[in-house]
C-alpha cells in the first residue's frame, strides 16, 4: 500500500489504459477520482474499484469543455481533501494524410491531447501552490506526481497522424517545461511514450474498420489483423501492450520510489 494517504485523478478512466491505472493506483492505496467523457464507464471503474476494497469516486466530463478541467479538481479537493498525483491519460486518434487534414481536425487533436492536460494542470495550480506553502510553513512538503501520456507517434512519427502525433509531441514539451517550474513545489513531472498497447483505438479487424463515438462524431479506429501482426514482428517481445502493461508504466512514476525523477520521457513499446 505504497500509495496510503494520497489522491489520485486519472483522465479517460472508464476504458483501457485509463481503467487499468485507476485500478491498480487503488490497489496501491490511492483514492481516485475517475474522470471519462462517458458517465456510465466512469461509474463502472469506480464499481471494480470498490468491489476490490479500494476507494474512488466519478468525475465525468469532456476535458476539452472550458470548466471541466476546475471542477476535476474541486471533485479531488471536496471529495477527498487534496490531490497528489494526476495522470492525463485520456485522448483519441482520428487519422488522415497530411493533404486531407481540416483545421477541424488537426485544431480537435491538439485540444483533446495537450491543450486539454494545460488547462487541467493550470486550474491545479493555485490550490497546489497554496497548499505547499502550508506545508513549508509545518516543516514538510509531500512528493506530488503528474504524469502525463504521450506517444511514439509523438516522439517518432506516424503517417497518417499528423494532428495525433503533433499533439502527443507537445506534451514532451508540457512536461519537461513543467517539471522545471514545479520542481520548486516538490511536484516530479513526467511521461510516458506508448507503443501498441491493446485498447479499443487499436482493436482489430478484417474488413470493416470500428468505429468509436467522441461527442456527436464517429471516427475510425483499429488495425487490420496482417497490420498487427507485422508490428508485433517489429518489437523486440514479440507481442502488443496489454491496458495492464501501459498502466505499470505510468504508475511508476507515481511511486515514492520515483520521487527523484522527473522531466523524463519513458517508453512503453516492447523494446520497439
Amino acid at each position: 500500500m505504497l500509495l496510503t494517504d494520497c489522491v489520485a485523478l486519472v483522465t479517460g478512466a472508464g476504458r483501457g489504459i485509463g481503467q487499468a491505472t485507476a485500478l491498480m493506483l487503488a490497489q496501491l492505496g490511492a483514492r481516485v477520482v475517475v474522470n471519462d467523457l462517458d458517465a456510465s464507464e466512469a461509474e463502472a471503474t469506480v464499481a471494480a474499484i470498490s468491489i476490490a476494497g479500494g476507494e474512488a469516486i466519478a468525475a465525468p466530463g469532456d476535458l476539452t469543455a472550458q470548466a471541466i478541467p476546475q471542477q476535476l479538481i474541486d471533485a479531488a479537493v471536496d471529495g477527498f481533501g487534496g490531490l497528489d498525483i494526476i495522470v492525463n491519460n485520456a485522448g483519441y486518434i482520428w487519422n488522415g494524410a497530411m493533404h486531407n487534414h481540416t483545421d477541424e481536425q488537426f485544431n480537435a487533436m491538439l485540444d483533446m491531447h495537450v491543450v486539454a492536460p494545460f488547462r487541467l494542470l493550470r486550474a491545479y495550480a493555485p490550490w497546489l501552490k497554496n497548499q505547499v506553502q502550508m506545508e513549508q510553513a509545518q516543516g514538510q512538503v509531500r512528493c506530488r506526481k503528474v504524469v502525463n501520456v504521450s506517444s511514439v507517434s509523438g516522439t517518432e512519427g506516424a503517417a497518417t497522424q499528423i494532428g495525433y502525433s503533433a499533439g502527443k509531441a507537445a506534451v514532451v514539451g508540457l512536461t519537461k517545461t513543467l517539471a522545471k517550474e514545479w520542481g520548486r513545489y516538490n511536484v516530479t513531472v513526467n511521461a510516458v511514450a506508448f507503443g501498441h498497447i491493446q485498447t479499443r483505438l487499436t482493436q482489430p479487424y478484417d474488413e470493416v474498420p470500428p468505429t468509436i463515438t467522441v461527442g456527436e462524431r464517429d471516427f475510425r479506429v483499429g488495425l487490420t489483423s496482417n497490420q498487427i501482426a507485422g508490428m508485433q514482428q517489429t518489437v523486440p517481445l514479440r507481442r502488443s501492450g496489454t491496458p495492464t502493461d501501459g498502466a505499470g508504466a505510468l504508475v511508476l512514476f507515481c511511486l515514492p520510489q520515483s520521487d527523484y525523477v522527473s522531466g523524463q520521457v519513458l517508453t512503453c513499446s516492447g523494446g520497439l
